[in-house]
């Protein structure tokens, strides 16, 4: 099923497949992000033809490399008249044509700026560091200061 959902990016399954292809489906683009041959004959072994297989680490790899995780959507729709089993939809997230839109990649803050950020708030003053703490522990609050007079570090990414 795997393979249909890259196909076509949206299928219609009953909840329990649904909720399994989600797991899968999750690992299976990871994979493809990492790009590695490692990736590649792992992830062989999950899809089933080649163009969904290129198609997971050309297009859907590059849809998805700044999202973290949340590669797939779940969408309960309803019963089916037969069996009234529960049904629902499987579809990519970030897509042409998606039932609902997107949350957009959740962007880390830097800590110490929210640290600087919240001792503006509070109104506390810029400490010195003590010379008697340990390097890394001096550079850290050296740092911390340098934020909060308004000389920021680039944020790591």
């Amino acid at each position: 099923m795997v393979t249909q959902l890259l196909e076509k990016e949206r299928i219609r399954t009953t909840l329990a497949k649904a909720k399994t292809l989600q797991r899968y489906a999750d690992k299976v683009i990871t994979l493809g992000k990492q790009g590695t041959r490692e990736a590649w004959s792992e992830a062989r072994g999950i899809v089933r033809t080649d163009r969904e297989l290129h198609k997971l680490f050309t297009q859907v790899a590059l849809r998805y490399r700044e999202r973290p995780g949340g590669f797939t959507r779940l969408v309960r729709v309803g019963f089916r008249e037969r069996d009234a089993a529960p049904v629902a939809f499987v579809e990519l997230v970030d897509r042409p044509g998606e039932l609902r839109p997107a949350n957009p990649p959740l962007q880390r803050p830097n800590p110490l700026s929210v640290q600087a950020w919240i001792r503006q708030q509070l109104g506390q003053p810029v400490r010195e560091p003590s010379p008697l703490l340990p390097p890394s522990v001096q550079q850290y609050l050296r740092e911390e200061n340098r934020i909060q007079q308004g000389r920021a570090l680039p944020v790591a990414r």
